[in-house]
């Protein structure tokens, strides 16, 4: 039997590699799992938000409060959630960017440290 590929996973895998390295206080919000409707229902009475972007880096710069990544494999495939989710953000001042492989991230957190954006 073939091994599955998740692109969109070594691309996530890849980004916190690199943002560990960087020694950046963030998280990825891991909300593309796959579950019972029971334990979904669980989930969202704890908080679990659609949409919430893949990487929360919580290091204010200059006008921003935060940077916010969505990672995407393909282009154009950003959820009614997601697009609420930047909007959102947006307002309290956060830099939401999506990213589609890993030099687009490598710029944009360079880009946000060193106030480029």
């Amino acid at each position: 039997m073939p091994t599955r590929r998740y692109p969109e996973d070594d691309l996530q895998m890849a980004v916190a590699r690199y943002l560990d390295y960087q020694g950046l206080l963030w998280c990825h919000v891991a909300n593309e799992r796959r579950t019972t409707k029971r334990a979904g229902a669980r989930l969202k009475k704890k908080g679990v938000k659609a949409g919430v972007l893949d990487c929360m880096i919580f290091e204010p710069k200059g006008k921003y409060n935060g940077l916010a990544i969505e990672l995407k494999i393909k282009p154009n495939v950003i959820s009614v959630a997601q697009k609420s989710w930047i909007t959102r953000l947006n307002l309290k001042h956060w830099y939401c960017k999506v990213c589609y492989d890993f030099d687009e991230v490598e710029k944009t957190v360079n880009d946000y440290l060193t106030k480029k954006v």
